[in-house]
């Protein structure tokens, strides 16, 4: 069997309305929270990765080399999350289009190559149409979709998430814990905490 194509999407185009500036710029031990993503990212070494931007982009564009991954602006950021996962998509399925789909946020520093790598891995070994990650008592981002639910990843709409298809079904869902999941930045608090 042909080993599936895996493309990648970095959400990174919300406001960040709660943390007073963009978060994807927030530094964590020398970084930028998106650098910790986009750094998963290509060490996960799958076939495309995309991160797309909304929100105060040309600053965000100046932290990380423009050549090092692929990126796309969505006009529409401010309608939410589900829009910049369907630019994501658009862009991936363009050409060469991937079997299955990550996607993942870039306020979560502790998603590394490791855990992307073992979704793929439990996605050949399960046969299970979304992989999520199991933490704070509900699964989340990163997620794993395979091509079976491209079409209702497009169907959502505004504030809607990847978290809402894995729900709707569960049944067709394996789970990899990753308690580590529960830390995200929304303020300075969470922050601070991070870079205690």
């Amino acid at each position: 069997m042909e080993k599936a194509k895996t493309g990648i999407i970095i959400l990174a185009a919300g406001e960040s309305s709660r943390l007073g500036f963009p978060k994807q710029i927030a530094q964590y031990k020398g970084k930028t929270l998106l650098q910790y993503a986009i750094d998963a990212a290509l060490e996960a070494k799958v076939e495309k990765q995309v991160v797309v931007l909304g929100a105060n982009k040309d600053e965000i564009k100046k932290t990380f080399r423009g050549d090092s991954i692929p990126n796309i602006p969505n006009q529409d950021w401010e309608k939410g999350m589900a829009s910049s996962m369907q630019k994501g998509l658009d862009y991936l399925l363009k050409f060469n289009p991937p079997d299955q789909v990550i996607i993942m946020l870039c306020d979560m520093p502790f998603v590394d190559s490791k855990l992307l790598k073992k979704l793929i891995a439990t996605q050949k070994k399960t046969g299970k149409g979304i992989v999520a990650c199991e933490y704070s008592e509900t699964v989340g981002v990163p997620i794993l979709f395979t091509k079976a639910y491209f079409k209702e990843l497009k169907g959502l709409s505004g504030d809607e998430g990847a978290k809402k298809v894995a729900l709707a079904h569960i049944d067709d869902c394996a789970l990899v814990k990753f308690p580590m999941g529960k830390v995200d930045v929304d303020t300075e608090a969470d922050l601070r905490d991070l870079n205690l």
